[in-house]
């Protein structure tokens, strides 16, 4: 059987996959090991798993992988072990996402792989050809895009799945046959390893400095995501949805609009202008497509020939500028896969703030709390604090630092919010960034400082005013604390419920 031949029915699926290598065994890794271990002797010649580092859990799939026939390796020099075991060589390497591609250990992979690629990769060329996929990659508003997308999709009757870094693994979800709209969020990481995917909707957000050590530069991150839109072309009626809005986006914007549209291959629908959500790219530079914000706070999409009027902004239940840019992005997807207007805007009416993204998550003694773990770098923490026009909250940022140039968190605090408390490993380091720039605080503009987030949550209570607000928006990572941004974000809210309690 010729090894180029393919699955008749699927996107590109080989009808033999010969020698593959799992590389990792994250989340994604053994998703791709559970969907590859029942082809071995079929389509899959021989299945081996460079584990990376050795743990408790590591060992334990490990163990039962082997019990089903395949080849296991731990640490760095897995990749080579495995290859000699296994014939010399693998036709395919998986690789989880956590694993940089500058790293040795994808670099020994690479040496001894004919292909590398990402689960997600995997994952479309093993799916149905009639499926349709949405792909959603950016900085910050991924996961609400995918959310909400998914939620409007569903909404409008299609079987249409929230996978990747949110949901289930997109080898998972194709495994179990059930979806027909793939909605994908997908990283840089994911993206780095991508050769084939192309998804029907490519959606794009902000670009902005993020994970540069894993990808070693600002150029080669910004590279990985607009690989998103490299094979567009080659799905008929393909359409990217642009946040025009973002400088290093808005260039890409420009290099499409440059190109006649044979040789573009795709419709591209700019969200927002330079001037903001407000602006129209059709009267901005004579775009075919626009989605936008207008003066009466309407959101709006123009795509195929058609101006659709979908919700008012603020009919959403999420707050935020940054998430009426979310709901334009999700809005403009769904049309463009022919969702009714009427079908998008009801069910975007509908759809409620996703936890640890500017969640509500009670009051103490009248001072409304906000859990927005999820804002773990600077761009994100200034998108939440543009969140609340209405009131000047008590911001709390901490925890891991990233390193990132603190003064624009500095500068919004001083515009937006009352006062700051700045916790765990980052705190010192933010709290000397708000003491050097004092002379530029607002009348009366507090900054404190605490160990922990629990110390943190009590000094800013503290601090607030009365029927005042308490925003979690970190702009770090939680490591020094937690183990998750997601770890942290419930322990926020268990704290929140503990002084709700006592203030009874």
């Amino acid at each position: 059987m010729e090894k180029s031949a393919l699955i008749e029915g699927r996107k590109h699926a080989p009808r033999h996959l010969g020698r593959v290598l799992v590389l990792g065994l994250g989340k994604s890794g053994r998703a791709a090991v559970a969907y590859l271990l029942p082809l071995l002797g079929g389509r899959v010649e021989a299945l081996a798993i460079a584990a990376g580092a050795r743990t408790e859990a590591s060992e334990a799939f490990a163990d039962a992988a082997r019990a089903s026939g395949a080849l296991v390796a731990f640490e760095d020099d897995a990749p080579g072990v495995l290859a000699a075991e296994a014939g010399g060589s693998f036709d395919l390497c998986v690789a989880s996402p956590g694993i940089s591609q500058f790293s040795a250990f994808y670099q020994a992979a690479a040496a001894v792989s004919a292909e590398v690629v990402s689960e997600v990769e995997l994952a479309w060329r093993e799916s149905s050809k009639e499926s349709r996929w949405v792909a959603v990659t950016g900085t910050n508003g991924k996961t609400t895009v995918c959310a909400l997308a998914a939620h409007v999709l569903s909404g409008a009757g299609l079987a249409a799945a929230a996978v990747g870094n949110i949901g289930d693994p997109c080898i998972e979800a194709v495994g179990a046959g059930r979806t027909e709209v793939y909605v994908a969020e997908v990283s840089s990481y994911q993206l780095a390893s991508t050769r084939l995917f192309a998804p029907n909707v490519a959606v794009l957000l902000n670009i902005t400095p993020d994970h540069l050590s894993w990808h070693r530069s600002f150029e080669a991150y910004r590279d990985a995501k607009l690989g998103l839109l490299t094979n567009l072309a080659h799905v008929p009626e393909s359409v990217a949805v642009l946040d025009a809005t973002n400088d290093v986006v808005r260039a890409e914007v420009r290099r499409l609009r440059a190109l006649d549209a044979h040789e573009r291959g795709f419709a591209y629908v700019p969200v927002g202008t330079a001037a903001g959500l407000g602006g129209d790219m059709r009267a901005a530079c004579g775009s075919d497509a626009a989605a936008f914000v207008d003066g009466d706070g309407v959101l709006r999409v123009a795509l195929g020939g058609v101006e659709h009027a979908v919700v008012r902004a603020d009919e959403l239940q999420i707050k935020g500028g940054h998430n009426v840019a979310n709901a334009l992005a999700a809005a403009t997807a769904a049309l463009a896969l022919g969702v009714d207007a009427r079908d998008v805007a009801a069910h975007l009416r509908t759809f409620a703030p996703l936890e640890h993204r500017i969640e509500p998550c009670g009051a103490v003694a009248g001072v409304r709390c906000y859990n927005d773990s999820k804002a773990t770098n600077v761009d994100a923490a200034l998108k939440a604090l543009e969140a609340f026009p209405e009131a000047r909250p008590v911001a709390l940022f901490g925890g891991e630092d990233k390193g990132t140039d603190l003064g624009p968190l500095v500068e919004a605090a001083h515009a937006r919010a009352c006062a700051v408390v700045c916790f765990g490993a980052a705190g010192e380091r933010i709290a000397a960034a708000f003491e050097a720039a004092a002379a530029k605080a607002p009348e009366g503009f507090a900054v404190a400082r605490a160990r922990h987030l629990a110390d943190a949550l009590d000094a800013a209570l503290a601090l607030a005013p009365e029927d005042g607000v308490v925003l979690l928006s970190p702009a770090c990572a939680s490591f020094d604390e937690f183990g998750s941004f997601e770890e942290r974000g419930r322990a926020f809210k268990a704290l929140v419920s503990e002084r709700a309690a006592g203030a009874r």
